[in-house]
């Protein structure tokens, strides 16, 4: 009797009543860490408006033993993203809360970043005081002065009048100015730009238009040997906008009038032939000074 062949799969055994795993979808196998780990929260890491490096740069910035330098020069060597990527990501941990960087002046008069990562956003940390500037004595209370030698208050000085408004920018040239410097990154990368800058150079862009640039040459004026890195593109596009600022263009009916009149030549008569010819003084013609013809 020959043995009996298997055709179809063994069906997978039926979970208990009690399971409740997933169908489908991520399975956490976890394993408890009782060295070497960090604990992060959800807030951050299933936060719904930083972009994924910003979320891993974080992790690693609070992973890193107190005291390491997280310089952007720092984090590209140790990552493929370029300086630019993780730049933005620093400015995104930054809004966020979750990055400080504070400018501390040290005892030689040298002025340092210090950067603080913090594991909930918006948390603040009391500073230590600095080293080289302990705390000032509180001086005693003096007594207070008689009537007679009490200084007299100046009155208050009335409200200041408001600042001048910014030029003015016609609705057109407004329009193409956020367009163009939109479009800056689709040519440019590097040229990236917020919301915020757009809206502070959208001035500088309509002087530009005002004084009938074409886009396509203020967009090469703002493109072209560009610095690298470039840390601070609005600032950059802002300077080239106010540098090479074009004059305007002069009135046509201005260059009509400062041509100069044509010369006109007066006619004279030939002393030996009487012919007309037009020459500055009196005098004989040309055929009658080259011998071109004979006179009767």
């Amino acid at each position: 009797m020959t043995s009996q062949q298997v055709i179809a799969p063994p069906c997978a055994p039926p979970g208990s009543p009690g399971d409740v795993t997933p169908t489908s979808g991520v399975i956490h196998v976890n394993s408890r860490h009782t060295s070497g780990f960090t604990v992060i929260g959800n807030h951050l890491a299933q936060h719904s408006e930083l972009s994924l490096l910003a979320i891993g740069l974080a992790v690693h910035i609070q992973s890193l033993p107190e005291g390491a330098s997280v310089g952007i020069k720092t984090l590209t060597a140790r990552f493929p993203e370029s300086e630019m990527r993780i730049a933005a990501a620093l400015r995104e941990l930054e809004a966020a809360g979750y990055l400080r960087r504070i400018r501390v002046r040290l005892r030689d008069g040298r002025v340092r970043t210090r950067t603080e990562s913090h594991n909930r956003p918006h948390a603040t940390t009391p500073l230590p005081p600095a080293p080289y500037a302990p705390p000032r004595p509180v001086p005693a209370t003096p007594p207070p002065l008689p009537p007679a030698l009490r200084p007299v208050r100046k009155p208050e000085p009335g409200p200041k009048p408001p600042a001048p408004s910014a030029r003015p920018v016609s609705l057109p040239h407004a329009r193409t100015a956020a367009l163009l410097l939109a479009d800056l990154r689709r040519h440019t990368p590097a040229l990236t730009l917020s919301g915020a800058d757009i809206a502070a150079l959208v001035p500088e862009v309509a002087a530009w238009l005002e004084r009938d640039a074409d886009p396509d040459t203020i967009r090469r004026a703002l493109s072209t040997d560009l610095p690298a890195p470039l840390a601070h593109p609005a600032r950059l596009l802002r300077h080239r906008l106010r540098a090479l600022l074009p004059p305007p263009l002069p009135d046509p009916a201005d260059l009509v009038r400062q041509r100069p009149a044509p010369t006109v030549v007066p006619l004279q008569n030939c002393d030996d032939c009487n012919r007309a010819f037009r020459a500055p003084e009196p005098g004989r013609c040309r055929d009658c000074r080259t011998g071109g013809h004979e006179h009767g």
